[in-house]
């Protein structure tokens, strides 16, 4: 634990990643709001609290996930991809940490590419 650092910003510091894109909006939830959809108007998600792995409700195409549990600690396992390369992973490595642990502490960014993403490639 570091004074002043999230659990958030811990998170998207091990993936090497950037919380939301430059003006862009970003939402956290927990995983029983999630809903089929991103909400409106946001390319990226926080998803907290997730006994359920929500993620697996999404129906989007080209959404990438940065998984992590027990970030920061001896025992952080991350997993990032595009979602549907990569859900089942997650849900696997997830219920063994959950076994071996008695408990589990993750969260996840998902992202959608943004229209200045699409046109850059």
């Amino acid at each position: 634990m570091i004074p002043g650092i999230t659990s958030v910003q811990a998170l998207t510091a091990r993936h090497r990643t950037t919380l939301n894109a430059i003006g862009r909006a970003v939402t956290i939830t927990p995983g029983r709001r999630l809903a089929e959809r991103f909400p409106d108007g946001v390319d990226s998600v926080v998803v907290m609290l997730d006994a359920e792995n929500a993620f697996r409700r999404l129906r989007e195409d080209d959404v990438d996930i940065y998984w992590g549990a027990y970030v920061g600690t001896p025992d952080e396992i991350l997993i990032a991809g595009k979602l549907d390369d990569v859900a089942g992973e997650i849900e696997r490595v997830r219920a063994e940490a959950r076994a071996a642990h008695g408990w589990i502490m993750d969260s996840y960014l998902l992202r959608r590419p943004t229209v200045a993403d699409k046109t850059s490639d």
